[in-house]
């Protein structure tokens, strides 16, 4: 009876100490690691959280910019700090999702991390250089079958999402469509406006000027529904039912990090993101704010390996 009285004081006093520890959370300034350069749209999104949780724990929360070998070298710092939820990783889709399929070897596990929440997503639009002769998804797949390896596309490089979501496409649709890769986002946007290549999938926030000025046509949004910033223009599923590809950013903790933390941190970014201003902000930057479970998010990136390794494995796309 006396080694049970005594289990029972321990668990009791344990109970009573744990929910101070969760109360003094976070303890110091928070650091935020985000693995591109500061002015990249994933920058200033993470400013905009960042900005949110200091005015919500009234501690410093710091937007530290680690870029360098594809957002490899920051996913890196953060998967090795110290998992207490002072130290998180910003990053967009590719980090979790793509980059263990794509890169034979790396310095982390982008499945150790703990999801903490998917703050925001943006649908990716598939954008057609007006000379290409089709005004819909449906003309433009007969015409792709008229003229097999006629038509090209251009990407952000191998293996990221412009370059996956088209090979989606080729596949879903049955057409034969020829890669022109280029060293990232803006020269391949600039390709399709300069009318060098005919198509292009990318996020609709960097476009949107050139298509409000008729510059390029845009002939589906590849998200599930359509998006409010173009409602005339249809999804892709409803032309090839399931398809879908969009950008999204989310919040991550180090490895091992114990999710009561990373719960209190993400119930902390969706109070944030859902507040008008910074929800009125992310809708200028042409991404909705979502905040979502650390469950969720990690339903979310399941969803997404699975089926972007259908299209690694169909292209046997690698980055060396």
């Amino acid at each position: 009876m006396q080694r049970i009285t005594l289990a029972l004081a321990v668990l009791a006093a344990s109970a009573a100490v744990l929910p101070v520890h969760a109360q003094e959370f976070p303890a110091r300034p928070v650091r935020i690691v985000v693995p591109f350069p500061a002015g990249s749209l994933t920058d200033t999104l993470s400013r905009l959280v960042a900005e949110g949780l200091h005015r919500k724990w009234s501690q410093p929360v710091l937007v530290e910019n680690r870029g360098g070998a594809s957002g490899n070298i920051g996913a890196e710092a953060g998967a090795k700090s110290t998992p207490d939820g002072h130290t998180l990783l910003f990053s967009p889709t590719s980090l979790f999702v793509t980059q263990k399929m794509l890169y034979s070897r790396l310095a982390y596990d982008p499945d150790a991390f703990v999801p903490v929440s998917v703050i925001a997503i943006a649908p990716v639009v598939l954008l057609a250089n007006p000379k290409v002769p089709a005004q819909s998804v449906q003309e433009l797949i007969a015409h792709a079958k008229a003229n097999p390896d006629r038509l090209n596309y251009a990407s952000s490089g191998v293996g990221g999402l412009p370059h996956l979501g088209a090979e989606l496409f080729k596949s879903m649709a049955g057409i034969r469509i020829v890669h022109v890769p280029y060293q990232g986002t803006a020269p391949s946007l600039a390709a399709l406006l300069a009318g060098q290549v005919d198509m292009l999938f990318d996020a609709v926030g960097a476009a949107l000027p050139s298509i409000r000025a008729g510059k390029l046509r845009v002939l589906a949004v590849c998200g599930d529904k359509r998006y409010p910033g173009l409602p005339e223009v249809p999804a892709m599923n409803e032309v090839l039912p399931g398809f879908s590809s969009s950008v999204w950013v989310a919040l991550a903790a180090p490895p091992k990090t114990p999710a009561a933390i990373a719960g209190r941190i993400s119930a902390a970014a969706a109070e944030v993101v859902r507040q008008p201003d910074v929800t009125r902000r992310m809708l200028d930057l042409s991404f909705e704010a979502i905040g979502s479970s650390p469950e969720e998010m990690a339903h979310r990136v399941k969803q997404e390996i699975e089926r972007w390794g259908k299209v690694v494995r169909l292209t046997g796309a690698k980055v060396e």
